[in-house]
């Protein structure tokens, strides 16, 4: 059977930043960084962690009706306005997106942290259930935010709805990838969505893997480098339309890139702990389904969330398998660890880097770690000469994803 080959024909964010693809790039491109100090979680005893890359607030009644909006959470409202935004670029009409070819892999953590508070502090107080609206549950499925998403855009192709943590949206993508090969779906909205709140920065805290860098927010997460305290976390969505390669074709979209491997390993050893082996087998695997060898990678975009664990493993797993002169950078300096989103929304900034053949380095990177100095660390932003990259993505859990990209499409 031959396979199909998948290609990326739209891009939608919605980021720390604010709305749109437009706005996340040029604040990355600018070197900014959208990590700010929460004053209103001060008053939550425990919380060591103040800090976070929430979702600027935007007023949604005129982008969705209200009979849409009532079951969705922010994280629902968020994938909903970057699916449609990618749909756009991708000039989906509307019979394509109804008509059972088009698909829905849209990941997450959990549902909405926010309706599961508003749930709980209505239930529990009188272990009461009059005062909760009907709209709530639909905020706190799993799967909140890809059925918001085809409810939205009237899509009836296969739903799916990843939920690996931090691996969460490449997941998504690997398996919209893997859908599209095997001639499944023509067309795949892929990605995932997060939402800022103190119990999701708390599960970090509670691990110490959290930066408290609570007076010089902009100043972290600090991957691989010498000084850097823990993760931040961040909200957004970030969604791809992967296509059919000969559907694109025919339709004469505009192509980003083409995913060529996907590599998705477990790690048995540890649930919290990374292994660096582990790593190294998902690049490797991702490599191996490419037909790539060390040296047509020419860039690699870590996961690297600034914890003192994470960032020394995933530097020792690069080194194995690529050796020392690939350039590596990591996006989440500059807009946190959006977790279940991470995969999907550094990957719409990754397509910007083969686009415009630049390397984005890592934001607050100053004293590269000794631990992590064995690989080509990116500290400025460079031209360089982009073809076939890897998109790195680790969680909790074991989990470990890569996925390969090729920019130039024949």
């Amino acid at each position: 059977m031959e396979l199909n080959r998948v290609v990326i024909t739209g891009r939608g964010a919605v980021s720390p930043f604010g709305r749109g693809v437009d706005t996340l790039v040029e604040n990355i491109w600018q070197g900014r960084s959208a990590v700010r100090k929460m004053d209103e979680w001060t008053t939550i005893q425990g919380l060591k962690s103040l800090i976070a890359a929430p979702v600027p607030d935007f007023d949604c009644k005129g982008l969705l009706p209200r009979n849409l909006r009532r079951t969705m959470g922010p994280m629902a409202l968020y994938a909903t306005i970057a699916a449609r935004e990618a749909a756009e670029d991708a000039n989906l009409d509307q019979e394509l997106l109804a008509s059972g070819r088009t698909g829905v892999a849209i990941g997450s953590t959990t549902g909405s942290p926010h309706a599961y508070q508003d749930f709980y502090e209505s239930f529990l107080p009188e272990m009461a259930m009059e005062q909760i609206k009907s709209g709530e549950f639909f905020k706190m499925m799993g799967h909140s935010c890809s059925a918001n998403v085809c409810l939205t855009l009237g899509i009836q192709g296969e739903q799916w709805a990843p939920a690996s943590a931090c691996t969460s949206s490449a997941h998504a993508i690997g398996l919209g990838y893997l859908l599209i090969r095997m001639g499944r779906q023509q067309i795949m909205l892929c990605g995932g969505s997060e939402e800022v709140h103190p119990t999701v920065t708390g599960v970090f805290d509670l691990i110490k893997a959290a930066s408290c860098r609570n007076d010089e927010a902009t100043r972290t997460p600090r991957p691989f480098d010498r000084d850097r305290d823990g993760v931040v976390c961040g909200g957004g969505s970030g969604m791809l339309v992967l296509e059919d390669y000969l559907s694109a074709k025919n339709r004469g979209a505009r192509i980003y890139a083409e995913i060529i491997g996907f590599g998705n390993v477990n790690d048995h050893e540890h649930i919290a702990n990374p292994h660096e082996k582990a790593m190294a087998r998902a690049m490797l695997n991702g490599m191996q389904e490419a037909g790539v060898t060390p040296e047509e990678i020419d860039y690699v975009n870590a996961h690297a969330t600034g914890t003192v664990q994470g960032d020394p493993a995933e530097a020792a797993a690069i080194d194995h398998v690529l050796g020392k002169t690939t350039p590596v950078s990591s996006l989440k300096g500059h807009i946190g660890h959006t977790l279940g989103a991470a995969g999907s929304l550094e990957m719409v900034i990754l397509l910007e880097m083969l686009e415009r053949q630049e390397i984005v380095p890592t934001l607050n990177l100053e004293n590269i770690d000794p631990a992590c100095r064995a690989i080509n660390l990116v500290q400025n932003r460079v031209g360089y000469s982009l073809h076939t990259v890897i998109k790195n993505n680790f969680a909790l859990g074991g989990v470990n994803a890569s996925l390969v990209l090729r920019r130039a499409v024949s």
